[in-house]
Protein backbone atom coordinates (compact mmCIF):
# COMPACT_ATOMS: atom_id res chain seq x y z
CA UNK A 1 0.00 0.00 0.00
CA UNK A 2 1.52 3.58 -1.25
CA UNK A 3 0.91 6.37 1.33
CA UNK A 4 1.52 8.71 -1.46
CA UNK A 5 -1.06 7.42 -3.72
CA UNK A 6 -3.40 6.94 -1.12
CA UNK A 7 -2.79 11.11 -0.13
CA UNK A 8 -3.57 11.05 -3.74
CA UNK A 9 -6.76 9.57 -3.69
CA UNK A 10 -8.14 11.61 -1.46
CA UNK A 11 -7.22 14.74 -2.63
CA UNK A 12 -8.86 14.14 -5.87
CA UNK A 13 -11.55 12.98 -4.71
CA UNK A 14 -12.33 15.69 -1.93
CA UNK A 15 -11.54 18.05 -5.26
CA UNK A 16 -14.09 16.06 -7.11
CA UNK A 17 -16.83 16.33 -4.51
CA UNK A 18 -16.20 19.89 -4.06
CA UNK A 19 -16.38 20.63 -7.59
CA UNK A 20 -19.52 18.64 -8.14
CA UNK A 21 -21.04 20.02 -4.90
CA UNK A 22 -20.58 24.05 -6.54
CA UNK A 23 -22.44 22.53 -9.80
CA UNK A 24 -24.77 21.54 -7.79
CA UNK A 25 -25.27 25.22 -5.86
CA UNK A 26 -24.92 23.34 -2.33
CA UNK A 27 -23.95 25.88 1.01
CA UNK A 28 -20.80 26.80 0.74
CA UNK A 29 -20.31 25.99 4.42
CA UNK A 30 -20.95 22.57 3.58
CA UNK A 31 -18.28 22.17 0.65
CA UNK A 32 -15.38 20.94 3.22
CA UNK A 33 -17.67 18.79 4.79
CA UNK A 34 -18.46 17.07 1.70
CA UNK A 35 -15.48 16.97 0.51
CA UNK A 36 -13.73 15.09 3.67
CA UNK A 37 -17.22 12.75 3.54
CA UNK A 38 -16.51 11.81 -0.33
CA UNK A 39 -12.71 12.17 -0.23
CA UNK A 40 -12.49 9.69 3.04
CA UNK A 41 -14.76 6.90 2.54
CA UNK A 42 -13.40 6.58 -1.30
CA UNK A 43 -9.77 6.65 0.33
CA UNK A 44 -12.28 3.34 2.57
CA UNK A 45 -13.06 1.90 -0.21
CA UNK A 46 -9.86 1.91 -2.53
CA UNK A 47 -7.95 0.10 0.59
CA UNK A 48 -10.86 -2.43 0.57
CA UNK A 49 -11.04 -2.95 -3.22
CA UNK A 50 -7.47 -2.39 -4.49
CA UNK A 51 -5.42 -3.53 -1.24
CA UNK A 52 -7.57 -6.16 0.76
CA UNK A 53 -9.37 -7.51 -1.70
CA UNK A 54 -12.98 -7.05 -0.89
CA UNK A 55 -15.47 -7.80 -3.75
CA UNK A 56 -16.88 -5.13 -5.65
CA UNK A 57 -20.38 -5.10 -4.26
CA UNK A 58 -19.70 -5.57 -0.34
CA UNK A 59 -16.97 -2.58 -0.81
CA UNK A 60 -19.75 -0.64 -2.57
CA UNK A 61 -22.01 -1.01 0.08
CA UNK A 62 -19.92 -0.36 2.85
CA UNK A 63 -18.99 2.76 1.84
CA UNK A 64 -22.55 3.81 0.62
CA UNK A 65 -23.12 3.04 4.19
CA UNK A 66 -20.54 5.23 5.54
CA UNK A 67 -21.73 7.56 3.13
CA UNK A 68 -24.87 8.00 4.65
CA UNK A 69 -24.17 7.65 8.49
CA UNK A 70 -21.60 10.68 7.66
CA UNK A 71 -24.14 12.48 5.82
CA UNK A 72 -26.50 12.50 8.66
CA UNK A 73 -24.07 13.64 11.26
CA UNK A 74 -22.84 16.33 9.00
CA UNK A 75 -26.62 17.45 8.14
CA UNK A 76 -27.56 17.30 11.91
CA UNK A 77 -23.95 19.41 12.91
CA UNK A 78 -24.57 21.65 10.40
CA UNK A 79 -28.30 21.91 9.89
CA UNK A 80 -28.83 21.21 6.56
CA UNK A 81 -30.59 18.42 4.55
CA UNK A 82 -28.74 15.16 4.25
CA UNK A 83 -29.01 15.31 0.02
CA UNK A 84 -26.53 18.44 0.57
CA UNK A 85 -23.80 15.68 1.58
CA UNK A 86 -25.07 12.55 0.16
CA UNK A 87 -24.90 13.36 -3.36
CA UNK A 88 -21.08 15.13 -4.17
CA UNK A 89 -19.78 12.39 -2.06
CA UNK A 90 -21.55 9.59 -3.80
CA UNK A 91 -20.17 11.24 -7.05
CA UNK A 92 -16.85 8.81 -7.38
CA UNK A 93 -19.20 5.62 -6.57
CA UNK A 94 -20.93 5.96 -9.38
CA UNK A 95 -20.56 3.45 -12.37
CA UNK A 96 -20.20 5.75 -15.40
CA UNK A 97 -16.88 4.28 -16.73
CA UNK A 98 -18.60 0.62 -16.24
CA UNK A 99 -21.97 2.18 -18.11
CA UNK A 100 -19.80 4.04 -21.09
CA UNK A 101 -17.78 0.48 -21.49
CA UNK A 102 -21.22 -1.72 -21.52
CA UNK A 103 -23.00 0.87 -24.64
CA UNK A 104 -19.69 0.82 -26.46
CA UNK A 105 -18.94 -3.06 -26.26
CA UNK A 106 -22.75 -3.36 -27.28
CA UNK A 107 -22.60 -1.04 -30.28
CA UNK A 108 -19.68 -2.79 -31.26
CA UNK A 109 -21.34 -6.51 -30.99
CA UNK A 110 -19.20 -7.89 -28.35
CA UNK A 111 -22.38 -9.27 -26.13
CA UNK A 112 -19.93 -10.76 -23.56
CA UNK A 113 -18.57 -7.81 -22.11
CA UNK A 114 -21.96 -6.51 -22.51
CA UNK A 115 -23.05 -8.78 -19.67
CA UNK A 116 -19.63 -8.48 -17.55
CA UNK A 117 -20.17 -4.44 -17.19
CA UNK A 118 -23.50 -4.80 -17.03
CA UNK A 119 -23.26 -7.05 -14.15
CA UNK A 120 -21.16 -4.53 -12.72
CA UNK A 121 -23.36 -1.53 -13.09
CA UNK A 122 -26.57 -3.71 -11.47
CA UNK A 123 -24.30 -4.58 -8.55
CA UNK A 124 -22.41 -1.27 -8.11
CA UNK A 125 -26.16 0.65 -7.84
CA UNK A 126 -27.97 -1.83 -6.07
CA UNK A 127 -24.90 -2.12 -3.24
CA UNK A 128 -25.41 1.88 -3.16
CA UNK A 129 -28.69 2.00 -2.76
CA UNK A 130 -29.41 -0.78 -0.31
CA UNK A 131 -26.30 1.17 1.70
CA UNK A 132 -28.09 4.29 1.54
CA UNK A 133 -31.39 2.61 2.98
CA UNK A 134 -28.93 0.35 5.53
CA UNK A 135 -27.46 3.69 6.84
CA UNK A 136 -30.47 5.33 7.19
CA UNK A 137 -31.91 2.18 9.06
CA UNK A 138 -29.02 2.01 11.54
CA UNK A 139 -29.22 5.89 12.27
CA UNK A 140 -32.95 5.47 13.08
CA UNK A 141 -32.71 2.24 15.12
CA UNK A 142 -29.35 3.77 16.85
CA UNK A 143 -32.09 7.30 17.82
CA UNK A 144 -34.65 5.06 19.38
CA UNK A 145 -31.82 3.46 21.63
CA UNK A 146 -31.26 6.37 22.52
CA UNK A 147 -34.41 8.25 23.05
CA UNK A 148 -35.18 4.14 24.82
CA UNK A 149 -32.87 5.04 27.29
CA UNK A 150 -33.09 8.43 28.12
CA UNK A 151 -36.72 7.95 28.87
CA UNK A 152 -35.49 4.25 30.72
CA UNK A 153 -33.07 6.64 32.91
CA UNK A 154 -35.41 9.65 33.68
CA UNK A 155 -38.13 6.82 34.46
CA UNK A 156 -35.63 5.07 36.81
CA UNK A 157 -34.29 8.28 38.57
Amino acid sequence: MNWANIIFQFILCYVSTVCFGILLHIPVKAYNAAGLIGGGVWVIYWILYYHRGVDLAFSNLLAAILISLLSQAAARRLRMPIIVFNVPALVPFVPGGQAYKMVRNFAIGNYHLVSVYFYQVVVIVGAITLGFGLGELMNRVLNYVRQYLIKKSRFNS
